[in-house]
Protein backbone atom coordinates (compact mmCIF):
# COMPACT_ATOMS: atom_id res chain seq x y z
CA UNK A 1 0.00 0.00 0.00
CA UNK A 2 1.44 3.52 -0.82
CA UNK A 3 -0.33 4.76 1.86
CA UNK A 4 -1.45 4.82 5.68
CA UNK A 5 -4.71 5.64 7.75
CA UNK A 6 -3.80 5.83 10.99
CA UNK A 7 -7.23 5.76 12.81
CA UNK A 8 -8.65 8.43 15.26
CA UNK A 9 -11.76 9.33 17.33
CA UNK A 10 -15.28 8.59 15.08
CA UNK A 11 -16.02 12.47 16.78
CA UNK A 12 -12.74 14.15 15.38
CA UNK A 13 -12.96 16.20 11.85
CA UNK A 14 -9.15 16.58 11.76
CA UNK A 15 -7.11 14.81 9.56
CA UNK A 16 -3.10 15.60 9.36
CA UNK A 17 -2.09 15.23 5.96
CA UNK A 18 1.95 14.20 5.75
CA UNK A 19 2.57 13.50 2.21
CA UNK A 20 6.33 13.74 1.92
CA UNK A 21 7.66 11.84 4.87
CA UNK A 22 9.06 8.81 3.11
CA UNK A 23 11.94 7.63 1.26
CA UNK A 24 10.41 4.59 0.46
CA UNK A 25 10.80 3.85 -3.76
CA UNK A 26 9.97 0.28 -4.85
CA UNK A 27 12.13 -1.37 -6.73
CA UNK A 28 10.31 -1.39 -10.52
CA UNK A 29 10.25 2.31 -9.94
CA UNK A 30 13.79 3.03 -8.70
CA UNK A 31 15.00 1.18 -11.75
CA UNK A 32 13.96 3.74 -14.02
CA UNK A 33 15.67 6.95 -12.04
CA UNK A 34 18.78 7.99 -13.65
CA UNK A 35 20.72 8.67 -10.52
CA UNK A 36 23.43 6.71 -9.32
CA UNK A 37 22.69 5.71 -5.37
CA UNK A 38 24.65 8.29 -4.01
CA UNK A 39 23.50 11.24 -5.68
CA UNK A 40 19.27 9.54 -4.72
CA UNK A 41 20.70 9.82 -1.69
CA UNK A 42 21.31 13.61 -2.02
CA UNK A 43 18.10 14.47 -3.57
CA UNK A 44 15.85 12.48 -0.85
CA UNK A 45 18.11 14.03 1.67
CA UNK A 46 17.02 17.28 0.09
CA UNK A 47 13.72 16.80 -1.04
CA UNK A 48 12.41 14.33 2.15
CA UNK A 49 9.91 16.96 4.63
CA UNK A 50 12.61 14.64 6.93
CA UNK A 51 10.61 13.48 10.21
CA UNK A 52 6.87 15.41 9.94
CA UNK A 53 5.54 11.93 10.26
CA UNK A 54 6.25 11.79 13.95
CA UNK A 55 5.57 14.97 14.97
CA UNK A 56 2.22 14.32 13.45
CA UNK A 57 2.11 11.00 15.79
CA UNK A 58 3.59 13.15 18.87
CA UNK A 59 1.08 15.67 18.75
CA UNK A 60 -1.96 13.11 17.61
CA UNK A 61 -1.44 11.02 20.81
CA UNK A 62 -1.95 14.03 22.64
CA UNK A 63 -4.96 15.45 21.69
CA UNK A 64 -8.37 14.06 22.72
CA UNK A 65 -10.94 13.50 20.64
CA UNK A 66 -7.72 12.26 18.43
CA UNK A 67 -7.47 12.89 15.13
CA UNK A 68 -6.83 10.52 12.07
CA UNK A 69 -3.38 10.50 10.16
CA UNK A 70 -3.31 9.97 6.70
CA UNK A 71 0.67 9.66 5.77
CA UNK A 72 2.22 8.87 2.32
CA UNK A 73 4.24 5.21 2.46
CA UNK A 74 6.16 5.76 -0.34
CA UNK A 75 8.69 8.75 -1.45
CA UNK A 76 7.58 12.21 -3.42
CA UNK A 77 10.21 11.06 -5.99
CA UNK A 78 7.65 8.02 -7.00
CA UNK A 79 4.87 10.45 -7.63
CA UNK A 80 3.73 13.40 -5.48
CA UNK A 81 -0.10 13.47 -4.24
CA UNK A 82 0.18 17.27 -4.25
CA UNK A 83 0.76 18.47 -8.05
CA UNK A 84 -1.23 18.24 -10.28
CA UNK A 85 -1.37 15.40 -12.91
CA UNK A 86 -0.79 17.80 -15.60
CA UNK A 87 0.21 20.82 -16.87
CA UNK A 88 -2.08 22.56 -14.79
CA UNK A 89 0.24 22.01 -12.34
CA UNK A 90 2.71 25.57 -11.65
CA UNK A 91 6.01 23.33 -11.54
CA UNK A 92 5.48 21.01 -14.47
CA UNK A 93 7.36 23.04 -16.63
CA UNK A 94 10.49 22.68 -14.88
CA UNK A 95 9.86 19.03 -14.72
CA UNK A 96 8.05 18.65 -11.08
CA UNK A 97 4.47 17.87 -11.98
CA UNK A 98 3.05 14.71 -10.17
CA UNK A 99 6.04 12.67 -12.13
CA UNK A 100 9.32 14.34 -11.34
CA UNK A 101 11.22 14.14 -14.34
CA UNK A 102 13.83 16.58 -13.24
CA UNK A 103 15.63 16.69 -9.60
CA UNK A 104 15.36 19.65 -7.23
CA UNK A 105 18.72 20.99 -8.98
CA UNK A 106 17.63 20.63 -12.58
CA UNK A 107 18.96 17.45 -13.95
CA UNK A 108 17.42 14.64 -15.39
CA UNK A 109 15.81 12.28 -12.98
CA UNK A 110 13.69 9.35 -15.18
CA UNK A 111 13.01 9.73 -18.99
CA UNK A 112 9.99 11.36 -19.83
CA UNK A 113 7.42 8.62 -21.13
CA UNK A 114 3.83 9.34 -21.30
CA UNK A 115 3.14 5.46 -20.85
CA UNK A 116 4.96 5.13 -17.96
CA UNK A 117 3.89 8.29 -16.30
CA UNK A 118 0.29 6.98 -16.94
CA UNK A 119 1.12 3.61 -15.14
CA UNK A 120 2.52 5.64 -12.07
CA UNK A 121 -0.33 8.33 -11.66
CA UNK A 122 -3.21 4.80 -12.05
CA UNK A 123 -0.77 3.08 -9.64
CA UNK A 124 0.35 5.46 -7.04
CA UNK A 125 -1.41 8.60 -7.50
CA UNK A 126 -5.25 8.01 -8.14
CA UNK A 127 -5.79 5.50 -5.38
CA UNK A 128 -4.22 8.02 -3.04
CA UNK A 129 -5.83 10.95 -3.80
CA UNK A 130 -9.33 8.76 -3.97
CA UNK A 131 -8.96 6.58 -0.17
CA UNK A 132 -7.56 10.65 1.12
CA UNK A 133 -11.03 11.92 -0.29
CA UNK A 134 -13.26 9.00 1.19
CA UNK A 135 -11.35 9.32 4.62
CA UNK A 136 -12.45 13.57 4.50
CA UNK A 137 -16.18 12.23 3.21
CA UNK A 138 -16.25 9.92 6.57
CA UNK A 139 -15.03 12.54 8.27
CA UNK A 140 -18.03 15.15 7.00
CA UNK A 141 -20.46 12.27 7.92
CA UNK A 142 -19.54 11.46 11.42
CA UNK A 143 -18.79 15.58 12.46
CA UNK A 144 -20.58 17.57 9.76
CA UNK A 145 -17.28 18.96 8.33
CA UNK A 146 -13.42 17.82 8.04
CA UNK A 147 -10.17 19.95 8.70
CA UNK A 148 -7.06 18.94 6.77
CA UNK A 149 -3.93 20.03 8.40
CA UNK A 150 -1.48 19.54 5.59
CA UNK A 151 2.21 18.99 7.54
CA UNK A 152 5.45 19.88 5.70
CA UNK A 153 8.43 21.05 5.51
CA UNK A 154 11.26 22.80 3.82
CA UNK A 155 14.74 23.68 3.75
CA UNK A 156 16.47 26.97 4.73
CA UNK A 157 18.33 28.00 1.74
CA UNK A 158 15.82 27.70 -1.35
CA UNK A 159 16.55 24.53 -3.68
CA UNK A 160 17.00 25.27 -7.58
CA UNK A 161 13.34 24.40 -8.75
CA UNK A 162 11.36 27.00 -6.53
CA UNK A 163 9.92 29.38 -8.43
CA UNK A 164 10.50 32.10 -5.93
CA UNK A 165 13.76 32.31 -5.12
CA UNK A 166 13.88 35.46 -3.46
CA UNK A 167 10.62 34.71 -0.94
CA UNK A 168 11.12 34.81 2.68
CA UNK A 169 12.20 31.76 4.11
CA UNK A 170 9.84 32.21 7.90
CA UNK A 171 10.40 29.11 10.71
CA UNK A 172 6.95 28.76 9.78
CA UNK A 173 4.74 29.10 6.18
CA UNK A 174 1.07 28.79 6.34
CA UNK A 175 -0.66 28.22 3.21
CA UNK A 176 -3.83 28.71 2.96
CA UNK A 177 -6.67 28.71 0.33
CA UNK A 178 -9.39 31.29 -0.61
CA UNK A 179 -12.11 29.31 -0.52
CA UNK A 180 -10.97 26.84 2.11
CA UNK A 181 -9.26 28.26 4.80
CA UNK A 182 -11.37 30.28 7.10
CA UNK A 183 -10.26 33.44 9.23
CA UNK A 184 -10.62 31.77 12.44
CA UNK A 185 -8.37 28.73 10.77
CA UNK A 186 -5.95 31.17 9.98
CA UNK A 187 -5.78 33.14 13.18
CA UNK A 188 -5.50 30.12 15.36
CA UNK A 189 -2.90 28.18 13.54
CA UNK A 190 -0.33 31.53 13.05
CA UNK A 191 -1.49 32.02 17.33
CA UNK A 192 -0.17 28.24 18.04
CA UNK A 193 2.52 28.44 15.62
CA UNK A 194 4.11 31.88 17.27
CA UNK A 195 5.53 29.70 19.77
CA UNK A 196 8.12 28.27 16.99
CA UNK A 197 9.16 31.81 15.50
CA UNK A 198 7.81 34.07 12.78
CA UNK A 199 4.99 33.16 10.83
CA UNK A 200 4.56 34.23 7.67
CA UNK A 201 1.43 33.20 5.10
CA UNK A 202 1.66 32.00 1.83
CA UNK A 203 5.31 32.07 1.37
CA UNK A 204 7.92 30.64 0.41
CA UNK A 205 4.75 28.47 -0.46
CA UNK A 206 1.15 29.18 -1.55
CA UNK A 207 -1.89 26.90 -0.76
CA UNK A 208 -3.13 23.87 1.08
CA UNK A 209 -4.46 20.47 -0.02
CA UNK A 210 -7.68 19.87 -0.76
CA UNK A 211 -9.00 16.82 -2.24
CA UNK A 212 -10.29 17.66 -6.07
CA UNK A 213 -12.83 16.31 -5.24
CA UNK A 214 -14.37 19.09 -2.91
CA UNK A 215 -11.97 21.67 -4.10
CA UNK A 216 -14.23 24.41 -4.77
CA UNK A 217 -17.43 22.53 -4.08
CA UNK A 218 -17.79 21.68 -0.48
CA UNK A 219 -16.89 24.50 2.20
CA UNK A 220 -17.33 21.77 4.85
CA UNK A 221 -14.19 21.03 4.13
CA UNK A 222 -11.16 23.21 5.67
CA UNK A 223 -7.78 22.95 5.13
CA UNK A 224 -4.70 24.61 6.29
CA UNK A 225 -1.06 24.18 5.24
CA UNK A 226 1.93 24.06 8.17
CA UNK A 227 5.47 24.20 6.60
CA UNK A 228 8.25 24.36 9.07
CA UNK A 229 11.85 25.38 7.93
CA UNK A 230 13.60 22.19 8.93
CA UNK A 231 16.27 24.15 11.00
CA UNK A 232 13.66 24.55 13.59
CA UNK A 233 12.99 21.17 14.58
CA UNK A 234 16.21 19.16 13.05
CA UNK A 235 19.78 18.99 14.04
CA UNK A 236 22.70 19.01 11.38
CA UNK A 237 22.52 15.18 11.76
CA UNK A 238 18.92 14.98 10.86
CA UNK A 239 18.04 13.65 14.55
CA UNK A 240 15.39 16.02 16.09
CA UNK A 241 16.32 18.72 18.20
CA UNK A 242 14.20 18.11 21.64
CA UNK A 243 13.62 21.68 21.91
CA UNK A 244 12.19 22.31 18.22
CA UNK A 245 10.03 19.20 18.38
CA UNK A 246 8.55 20.33 21.25
CA UNK A 247 7.72 24.14 20.65
CA UNK A 248 6.45 22.14 17.14
CA UNK A 249 4.00 19.28 19.03
CA UNK A 250 2.78 21.94 21.35
CA UNK A 251 1.48 24.29 18.36
CA UNK A 252 0.17 21.32 16.95
CA UNK A 253 -1.86 20.34 19.82
CA UNK A 254 -2.77 23.55 20.09
CA UNK A 255 -4.32 23.34 16.23
CA UNK A 256 -5.96 19.98 16.75
CA UNK A 257 -7.36 20.65 20.50
CA UNK A 258 -9.82 23.65 19.09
Amino acid sequence: MSFEIVSGDTSSPYVIHVPHSSTRIPDDVRARLLLDDDALAEELRLMTDARTEELAIFAATQVTPRPWLFVNRLSRLVVDPERLPNDHEELYDVGMGAVYTRTSGGLPLRESDDEAERTLLSRFLTPYAEALADLVDERIFATRRAVLVDLHSYPADALAYELHQHAKRPPVCVGVDVDHTTDGLLERVSRACSVIGEVVVNEPFVGTYVPLRHFGRDNRVTSVMVDLRRDTYLRDDGSLDPDGARRIIAALVEILEA
